[in-house]
């Protein structure tokens, strides 16, 4: 529409001229020494403006040519980069599909003419890694950290990754470690040492870096929590293969409060506390446990304690009573601790109730050795017996439970 009007307005503008110079043509004189000549005025104006437009062009003509070596290197050089970005998205692609030959032969055919050398060698490096072939992925890191100033961080974060995919645990660690001392907020810095301590079982140091994982949301708070609680578990196992009581309820005690609360992790103390004898201990945690969180488990492995106040842990278990008189663990556990404390009438009362809740094979055995303490030595035999079938269906239906698998906490690296 612009061009339109244009063309209107030139042509009123020629139009109107032209009108003019009928009514008046005018004269132009020019002298040159002796010599003059006379021409129109309008003659003169059409002469000016060819001289112009023609003075115009051969001036654009001469500034073409004189930068026409330029200008050839500069088309040369664009085409160059455009070859280079079009392999190194080709490169990028083959990647993307698990084409690491391709990727790799397309990322680095024509990188002297990328705009972006940092991003192709990084790129070629992953792409050797999974081919296995570290020598060929260290040397494009190598020149990945030449290729761009102020690369370092991102080159040595891509290679610790590469050397955790690898399995060179040892190195890939103490880079991460350097990285974390230069940026300790650094999401996958943070990530990656997480995974790797997992990987190395290095309890300790992952202990002090989940405040941080926390903080930085690196990881969803189910995750967090269950890399925690992991984390603690592990602590306490360590903590009771020293078989040192002390550093036990060391570990325990640094424990976030949240997480003593965790079944699991209460009863994986108790059961340490167990191990190294310390029974009044797990008495306590136990009680302490089943007054916020109602578990066969606990109350099972309750039966199992040999507190030195067996009055009072027979008290306790009975006061559990209350709400859950057909519960045949609560039974089995009361019928244990009477037992313990020589009340021999209500033992056998509480394990016959329970084995006609629940007939369990360790019932029939606490029977047997009840019987055996009356001097019964046919009626424990008899219970000895059933016990002993009945602890053959119990193997036979556990065979048929599939085993839980253990899986990492921490999602792996790509």
């Amino acid at each position: 529409m612009r061009w339109l009007f244009g063309t209107i307005f030139i042509l009123l503008v020629a139009v109107s001229l032209s009108l003019l110079a009928y009514r008046d043509p005018g004269y132009v004189l020019i002298g040159w020494g002796f010599k003059t000549a006379e021409l129109s005025l309008s003659y003169f104006i059409i002469l000016a403006v060819l001289s112009f437009v023609l003075a115009y062009f051969a001036i654009r003509l001469l500034v073409v040519g004189w930068n026409m070596p330029v200008a050839f290197k500069g088309w040369r050089q664009r085409q160059k980069q455009q070859r280079a970005r079009r392999d190194t998205n080709k490169g990028l692609v083959e990647l993307a599909q698990g084409n690491w030959r391709q990727a790799e032969r397309y990322l680095i055919r024509h990188i002297s003419d990328s705009e972006i050398p940092l991003l192709n060698y990084l790129s070629a490096a992953r792409a050797a890694q999974k081919q296995s072939a570290s020598d060929r992925r260290d040397n494009y890191l190598g020149l990945a950290h030449q290729s761009m100033h102020g690369s370092e961080f991102a080159v040595q974060l891509t290679q610790a990754e590469l050397q955790l995919v690898h399995g060179q645990l040892e190195q890939s660690l103490a880079t991460l470690v350097q990285l974390h001392s230069a940026s300790p907020k650094h999401p996958h810095v943070l990530f990656l040492l997480a995974r790797i301590y997992e990987m190395l079982r290095s309890w300790g140091d992952l202990k002090n870096i989940i405040p941080d994982l926390r903080k930085h949301k690196i990881l969803a708070p189910e995750q967090i929590n269950d890399l925690e609680k992991v984390v603690h578990r592990e602590l306490l196992t360590i903590a009771m293969q020293r078989n040192k009581l002390d550093d036990l309820k060391a570990s325990w005690s640094l424990v976030p409060k949240p997480q003593r609360q965790n079944l699991e992790l209460a009863m994986h103390y108790t059961r340490c506390l167990l191990t190294l004898d310390a029974h009044n201990d797990a008495e306590q945690v136990v009680r302490e446990t089943v007054k916020r969180l109602w578990d066969p488990q606990l109350v099972y492995i309750y039966g199992l304690i040999q507190a030195k106040d067996s009055d009072k842990q027979l008290a306790t278990a009975e006061g559990w009573l209350k709400g859950k008189e057909n519960d045949a663990v609560l039974l089995l556990t009361l019928g244990r601790l009477c037992k313990r404390n020589k009340l021999w009438g209500k033992a056998r009362s509480y394990l016959d109730a329970s084995i006609g809740i629940q007939p369990r094979s360790d019932s029939y055995k606490e029977l047997g050795q009840l019987m055996e303490q009356l001097e019964e030595p046919d009626t424990a035999a008899s219970f000895f017996r059933q016990g002993l079938l009945l602890a053959q269906e119990e193997k036979l239906d556990d065979m048929l439970l599939v085993a839980p698998v253990n899986l990492p906490v921490l999602p792996s690296v790509v």
